[in-house]
């Protein structure tokens, strides 16, 4: 059991479940079922890491009128330390809605208006990164999320990070970086994913994941050459939650001190586990699922 702290976005999720694909402009949908649940990056890895036995406390936006009830009670019970949570009484908290239909899932909400405002998030604790075991960081939240990557690295704690550019601070600081192909899509249009991977080894320590959905993952470290797995196959009810896991697996991976390339398979199991039901956060997959998917696949 390790102590794992996590920064980064903490939402209170409708989830609405359609009986079909997602319908064309101006069509028809179907839901067949609604769940309200906690997610995020920062809070679906926290479903994982404390569901397989972990100590995870969790930090990042302030919590709102909206919000405060429903995530409290259910990562609480959940056994997430949410004592750094912060409450703005003003705030209505971060929410958004999520239509899942087949296998794609669609996500609406008011980020960029909440970015755009004036700070509401937190700031690190030190003493929070300073007794973790390993510190799991979403890049999003400007100075703060820079500053936990400072903390990390003067403490030694091992970093992973999602979806930043390559050279920065947190990419420089992080063990692990993990480049979604959305994120890619939208910062690297045209770039061959064999150039940019490259682009991020040599700008930073640590290891580079580049996940894309249905496709390869490659993933190298500094000099050395980009390596491929495929994702795991399975049965896909909802891909909801599959990449913020992915990093949870990789967490896991790193406190048991894999390879590279097991690191990378655990992961990827672990986001094949997550897409097998719906929704994630009311049954998150345990150890024995995820190894078992792993050896299948070897």
């Amino acid at each position: 059991m390790a102590n794992v702290y996590l920064f980064g976005m903490i939402v209170y999720s409708t989830i609405h479940r359609l009986a079909g694909d997602y319908p064309e402009a101006d069509g028809y949908g179907e839901i067949e079922e609604t769940f309200r649940v906690p997610g995020g990056e920062t809070g679906n890895s926290a479903l994982a890491l404390a569901h397989w036995g972990h100590r995870v406390t969790v930090e990042g936006p302030h919590l709102g009128s909206a919000t405060r009830a429903g995530v409290l009670s259910f990562l609480n019970s959940r056994g997430i330390d949410c004592s750094l949570l912060k409450y703005r009484r003003a705030f209505q908290g971060l929410e958004d809605t999520v239509l899942v239909g087949g296998q794609t899932r669609t996500v609406f909400g008011r980020f960029g208006g909440f970015f755009r405002g004036p700070r509401l998030w937190a700031r690190p604790t030190p003493r929070a990164v300073a007794k973790a075991d390993i510190v799991g960081l979403d890049p999003f939240f400007a100075k703060e999320s820079e500053q936990v990557a400072t903390l990390a690295a003067k403490h030694g704690k091992p970093l992973v990070t999602i979806d930043c550019p390559p050279g920065g601070r947190i990419h420089r600081a992080a063990s692990v970086t993990i480049v979604s192909g959305e994120y890619r899509r939208n910062h690297h249009p045209g770039a061959p994913a064999r150039t940019l991977i490259r682009r991020y080894a040599d700008s930073g320590p640590g290891l580079i994941v580049f996940t894309q959905g249905s496709g390869p993952i490659l993933f190298c470290r500094g000099s050395g050459p980009v390596l491929s797995e495929r994702p795991v196959a399975t049965r896909i009810l909802s891909t909801l939650g599959a990449g913020d896991t992915f990093r949870a697996g990789v967490m896991q991976g790193m406190l048991l001190r894999h390879s590279d390339r097991e690191i990378v398979r655990f992961a990827a199991a672990t986001s094949a586990a997550v897409c097998s039901r719906f929704p994630f956060a009311l049954d998150p997959p345990g150890i024995a699922e995820i190894q078992a998917l792993r050896r299948r696949t070897k």
